[in-house]
């Protein structure tokens, strides 16, 4: 037959250990399915989903009344206008002096002197209004004109264009301000008071054409060249002439110097930068207003205002705080709040989130996306904006402790957000895990006699929460393991030891990782876990939803890693609290059992899952059997009296048929342990008692069940007392039935129980009965070349079956010409070999025909040879 390309990975040998080559090659990872010790594999705890969006999940222990509400009411009146003030609007008071207007003479030569004022007031007025239009003309030349001159055109072309543009200016000034008054009224509490002054018509040409076109270069930081090559920047401009010729004696004050012009400059970009927002208000911001102040319109004009005006501001660069009319612009929005709608609600919060609130602002409008985002049916409109930057955003910038409850829902809202499977990708592409970590590391700096320390406990369940939605992601999980999350949660773990629903979902998260080999390394490298770990399960033993996560944690870390076995027995305490675990869950399983069969529960169906209790002991039995693969550590369990006796009484109470997973884990650890031959061992002094307990498992109809039995009579079968109680029981018979079972794992592990029993010289002819020897044949020929452990321990029984041999035939019988032909055909290398599998593959089947196989092959075929008076000719085909 051709030997099978697809090697099974979950075999064991129970009665001896296996040579291993040096190098570390692929085979060595096949071979560790079929370890002397095995681990044991178990299901993640089942989380179920809550049926609503809380705050605080139903399984939370914070009392209502210490924690903040999920449900509340959120209207206009919940904002508060005093704290919508841009930071730069401080209230000034009236200068007492009047203003000085000062004009220049023609002639350079004549000296400065101050006009005289026209006598009448409305000549006044008419002045001031020309001379603030003439000055909001230029100012907002930069802003409002089509394209910008490049800097690179030379002098004659800026000269040439520079008139036509400023008249255009002129012009559209015009009409910018005739639309400001019209939407402005006389009365209007933000109305400004206007100093006006008369210029005519020729004389605003004049300037335009000279010194303001200059001025307005400078703006743009543009610079003229003059006809001596010098920058026309550096010398006097404006009206400075005149004055560096008055003389010191001027009245003029010294504001010559280059420091004044440059701070002149600044003072005069600020003005003109306040008259292009100005304007920008008027024109694009105001009318958006007015829409909105239509409450009467639909739900969809609002939304579709609303977007306009997040455009419009973010267009106009007045997002943030230094927009000058911002209270106006948050007042009309909080207006909007008390109109029952989520999609405009949800446009509402983004703009007032981009205006940068602070204060009760900022928590009424992270109240307000946490009411948008509880609700599931909102997803999809959250999909379609951009909310998701702008709470992150409130999670980067804002201050933890002034800020802790606008950040609680905030950060409530984004842990909605992550049950959605499209928002929570997109959490990850726009760095939610660096941010949330970065948050973590401020609270837990927060020490436990600080005033906010309790008030941060509720922001922390938000976020670990969260944390443990994007744990789901493979992109998050390696965010996770760079930005040194085991650290900061452990730190986490070890200050909110009280708080059971942060320990939940910190244990949580790891329960998720540590299925994962590149996690569980990064976990067990933290050596303080450990402590942490068995601190949680002291503290909250009969916290179910708790410990079987920690439990499986624990499984996890033991699975792989012989240094994480060590480290934990080592922790004081640890095997203690193992066993006390098992203590407390065994009676409450026990007690669950007891009730059951009392209502009548023997007739009915059993449960598909394993009961809360019962899932426990399954994961703490998982532990205890992944620690004994470490050589002193599984010596030392094995001689702890109080571990077995609580292994054997799963096996004395509980049936295979009921709880499979159980009962195979504890014949699992039962093997592991009676693996280890040392003094005072437990195993050792229960030995009959275990065998007798395990005849109900292996006449069981769990084959899986029975593999585990057979793997510990495997074991204890080296002991004389237990051969004794194998024959006596006729517990051999089914050994040798079970080689029929054509499945290797099942012919192995009876093999091995055979192979046992021939030691003993007296017991070597049972072989004959039940047709054994040709049934070993059978197993030879038919797994022979797919498995050569199989192969030689085959060969290993008949050895010693053999050792006595004077006939072939009155020792093989019939099969005798049979196992000839076999042994020789598998020991020709060519034909044993499948060369046609990959090489990784080809190496490990070499290396055990070579190492299991062909040397006991070899002396049982002489040894048949030499006892056999002649050979038949056969002929051998491939296999």
């Amino acid at each position: 037959m051709q030997p099978s390309k697809n090697k099974n990975t979950d075999k064991a040998e129970p009665f001896y250990r296996l040579s291993v080559p040096k190098q570390k090659t692929s085979s060595e990872i096949i071979n560790e399915a079929r370890n002397v010790l095995r681990t044991l594999r178990t299901r993640r705890p089942f989380t179920p989903t809550e049926d609503q969006r809380k705050l605080f999940g139903s399984g939370s222990t914070r009392a209502p009344q210490n924690r903040p509400p999920s449900v509340f009411s959120l209207h206009a009146s919940s904002f508060d206008l005093a704290e919508s003030r841009p930071v730069s609007g401080v209230r000034l008071s009236p200068l007492d002096h009047k203003p000085v207007l000062v004009t220049f003479a023609k002639d350079e030569d004549s000296s400065i002197s101050l006009p005289k004022p026209p006598a009448d007031a409305a000549e006044v007025r008419k002045v001031s209004s020309a001379r603030a239009r003439l000055f909001r003309r230029n100012s907002q030349g930069n802003f409002l004109s089509a394209k910008m001159v490049s800097s690179d055109q030379n002098e004659e072309k800026l000269d040439s264009e520079e008139p036509a543009m400023m008249s255009n200016l002129c012009r559209s000034n015009d009409n910018c301000l005739a639309e400001q008054r019209s939407y402005t009224p006389f009365n209007d509490e933000n109305r400004q008071l206007i100093c006006n002054e008369r210029i005519s018509r020729l004389e605003r040409e004049d300037f335009l054409k000279g010194t303001a076109g200059k001025f307005l270069f400078q703006l743009r930081g543009e610079r003229s060249v003059n006809s001596n090559g010098r920058f026309a920047d550096e010398e006097q401009q404006f009206p400075c002439d005149q004055i560096k010729k008055a003389g010191r004696s001027s009245s003029w004050p010294r504001s010559t110097g280059w420091k004044r012009r440059v701070t002149g400059l600044e003072d005069e970009t600020r003005m003109n930068e306040s008259e292009e927002e100005e304007i920008f208000w008027h024109i694009k911001i105001l009318p958006i207003l007015h829409e909105l102040e239509k409450v009467e319109d639909n739900i969809e004009n609002l939304c579709l205002a609303c977007t306009k005006l997040y455009q419009a501001l973010n267009e106009g660069n007045m997002l943030g705080k230094r927009f000058k009319r911002r209270s106006v612009l948050l007042k009309t929005l909080y207006k909007l709040v008390d109109i029952d709608s989520d999609p405009l609600c949800l446009k509402l919060a983004k703009i007032i989130l981009a205006m940068k609130v602070d204060g009760k602002n900022l928590l009424s409008v992270c109240k307000l996306a946490f009411k948008i985002c509880r609700n599931e049916k909102n997803d999809y409109i959250i999909q379609n904006d951009r909310l998701l930057d702008c709470l992150l955003e409130v999670l980067r910038t804002e201050d933890l402790q002034k800020s802790n409850e606008a950040l609680l829902y905030c950060m409530g809202a984004i842990k909605f957000m992550s049950g959605n499977a499209v928002l929570l990708n997109e959490m990850v592409n726009k760095g939610a895990v660096e941010t949330l970590l970065q948050l973590m590391k401020q609270i837990n700096t927060i020490k436990e006699n600080d005033t906010y320390f309790s008030n941060l406990g509720h922001l922390l369940v938000q976020l670990t929460a969260t944390l443990r939605n994007l744990a789901d992601l493979p992109p998050a999980r390696r965010q996770l393991i760079c930005s040194g999350a085991v650290s900061e949660l452990c730190v986490a773990l070890e200050q909110r030891m009280n708080a059971k629903d942060v320990c939940t979902y910190i244990v949580r998260i790891f329960s998720k990782l540590s299925s994962y080999n590149d996690f569980c390394a990064a976990l067990a490298d933290c050596s303080r876990c450990y402590i942490l770990f068995l601190a949680l399960l002291n503290k909250h033993q009969k916290q179910q939803d708790l410990v079987i996560r920690i439990i499986f944690i624990l499984g996890n870390l033991t699975a792989k890693n012989n240094q994480a076995r060590e480290q934990f027995f080592k922790e004081k305490g640890s095997v203690n609290t193992l066993i006390s675990l098992f203590q407390t869950y065994r009676e409450l399983d026990l007690n669950a059992q007891k009730r059951y069969h009392e209502r009548g529960g023997e007739g009915k169906k059993r449960p598909k899952h394993p009961s809360e209790a019962e899932d426990v002991l399954i994961k703490l039995i998982r532990v205890l059997a992944n620690l004994s693969i470490h050589p002193s550590v599984g010596a030392a369990l094995a001689a702890a009296h109080r571990v077995v006796e609580l292994l054997v009484t799963v096996l004395e109470y509980k049936s295979v048929d009921d709880s499979e997973e159980l009962v195979i884990s504890a014949a699992t650890a039962i093997n592991n342990l009676s693996y280890y031959k040392v003094k005072s061992s437990a195993v050792q002094d229960k030995k009959l008692h275990i065998a007798e307990i395990l005849l109900k498992l292996l006449m069981s109809n769990n084959m899986d069940g029975v593999v585990e039995a057979v793997r510990v009579f495997g074991n204890l079968s080296q002991y004389h007392e237990i051969c004794d109680f194998i024959i006596q029981k006729k517990i051999y018979k089914f050994m040798i039935a079970l080689l029929d079972a054509k499945n290797q794992d099942v012919c192995f592990s009876a093999c091995g129980v055979l192979l046992n029993l021939t030691v003993d010289k007296n017991k070597r002819a049972l072989l004959m009965e039940e047709g054994g020897i040709g049934k070993l044949v059978d197993c030879l020929r038919d797994f022979g070349p797919a498995d050569w452990q199989l192969a030689g321990l085959i060969c290993k029984t008949l050895w010693n079956y053999s050792e006595n041999l004077t006939s072939a035939a009155s020792y093989f019988g019939e099969d005798t010409d049979t196992l000839l032909v076999l042994l020789t055909s598998l020991l020709d290398e060519e034909l044993a070999l499948d060369y046609s599998l990959d090489r990784d593959l080809r190496d490990y089947n070499k290396l055990y025909w070579e190492r299991e196989f062909k040397p006991v092959a070899e002396k049982l075929l002489d040894r048949i040879q030499s006892h056999h008076s002649f050979l038949p000719t056969v002929t051998i085909t491939p296999f």
